[in-house]
């Protein structure tokens, strides 16, 4: 072989062998970006005919106490869920989701901007629809039957699940929500959101399942009554949460 011959594939052999790791990187990634996409839902079959309307607490305002005071629950369900209602009726004007369902509008929406309006309007309003239900005045115990069972097994006790959702709850920075979930995998799982986002948001949520208990930890929720004291609040939905109502969420959770 030529000297002249020989330079040059040894300099050819070279860049391939610098630059092999790069391209092999690139393919890497891009493959995880495909695996990770969030998934293409196809536009919803039903279509909503009426506006959206605040749905009614299902018990008295003074009901849970002395957990949770009247005039919190006047106000929160009153004035923050109905304004989640009146806004997102305006806000869904003249967009694609003009005439969804609520769950379908919060299976579908974004972290884009133009969607940050409805996405907060929302969330609340399903969010806080899912809570009034999470209660009872007849509350409080603990679960049973199947519930109880996978409650035990994933997280080891009663006494560890409550320690870990409420650690979740007190952790949230700000405002947001604390989750009991279902997993695809149909196990339970604890998680939190910011916001009013949750975690049926599949183009938002890192951690998507299907909530059958979620805690408000927004300070409108428990301020009146508990001032900063998060914890005290945290203590005391324990004594209120409608663990009938979970419990068949979780059996229709599972399919």
């Amino acid at each position: 072989m030529e000297k002249r011959t020989f330079l040059k594939t040894g300099f050819l052999l070279g860049v391939t062998a610098a630059v092999a790791p790069f391209f092999e990187a690139c393919k890497t990634a891009t493959k995880a970006a495909v695996t990770t996409a969030a998934p293409v839902i196809p536009p919803p079959k039903i279509r909503r005919s009426k506006p959206f309307e605040l749905p009614p607490l299902g018990y008295e305002s003074s009901a849970l106490e002395p957990h949770i005071d009247k005039l919190t629950m006047e106000i929160h369900h009153g004035k923050h869920h109905a304004a989640y209602v009146s806004n997102l009726n305006e806000g869904v004007k003249d967009t694609m989701y003009a005439d969804y369902e609520l769950d379908d509008i919060i299976a579908r929406i974004t972290t884009a901007d133009a969607d940050k309006k409805i996405r907060n309007n929302a969330g609340g309003h399903w969010n806080h629809s899912f809570f009034w239900q999470s209660m009872s005045p007849k509350g409080g115990g603990m679960p049973q039957g199947a519930l109880a069972s996978a409650i035990n097994g994933t997280f080891g006790s009663y006494d560890a699940f409550k320690e870990q959702f409420s650690n979740a709850a007190k952790s949230v920075f700000g405002s947001g929500w604390a989750w009991l979930c279902v997993g695809a995998d149909k196990k339970l799982f604890i998680s939190s959101t910011p916001n009013q986002d949750n975690p049926l948001m599949t183009q938002v949520v890192k951690q998507i399942g299907k909530p059958i208990l979620g805690l408000d930890v927004w300070e409108h929720a428990y301020y009146l009554k508990n001032q900063n004291r998060r914890p005290e609040y945290i203590n005391s939905f324990y004594n209120v949460i409608n663990w009938s109502e979970v419990g068949m969420r979780y059996e229709k959770a599972l399919g």
